[in-house]
């Protein structure tokens, strides 16, 4: 598999993952739906070995819903919202799909958090439905 690329809006941002996606899920909580103007965020999981970031970006650092302590990192210029990532999960990274060159490469599994989701979200009746958080997935071997 060639290198996954992708980066933001201006340009100014770009990465690279050697490693292919390990998942990829629609979620619904409330500080995703803040960065997707109120819809669910499709959000692409990858190992961080591997991965590399060039450009400015800033770090908002905040509490998720699960517990867990975010970096959700955005374009400085752009504002374009990037990546999340959880300290308690160094190996992973999450990456707003449409941030990816390639939107085509890895589809939607799953809705996470669907019981913060709007009476509204249309959900797909053929994706996995969580009500939470999932378990993260394991550090790559």
């Amino acid at each position: 598999m060639a290198n996954v690329t992708g980066g933001c809006l201006c340009g100014d941002v770009r990465f690279t993952s050697s490693q292919k996606p390990l998942s990829a899920r629609i979620c619904w909580c409330r500080t995703c739906r803040y960065f997707a103007a109120g819809n669910g965020t499709v959000n692409v999981v990858f190992p961080t070995d591997g991965f590399e970031v060039t450009g400015d970006m800033a770090d908002f650092v905040s509490a998720a819903d699960s517990g867990s302590r975010m970096h959700r990192r955005f374009c400085k210029t752009c504002g374009t919202q990037l990546f999340s990532e959880a300290e308690s999960r160094p190996h992973l990274i999450i990456v707003r799909a449409g941030a990816l060159d390639d939107q085509s490469l890895v589809a939607p599994t799953a809705h996470i958090w669907t019981r913060e989701a709007p009476d509204w979200a249309c959900l797909d009746p053929d994706l996995e439905r969580i009500e939470g958080q999932p378990p993260a997935p394991p550090p790559p071997t």
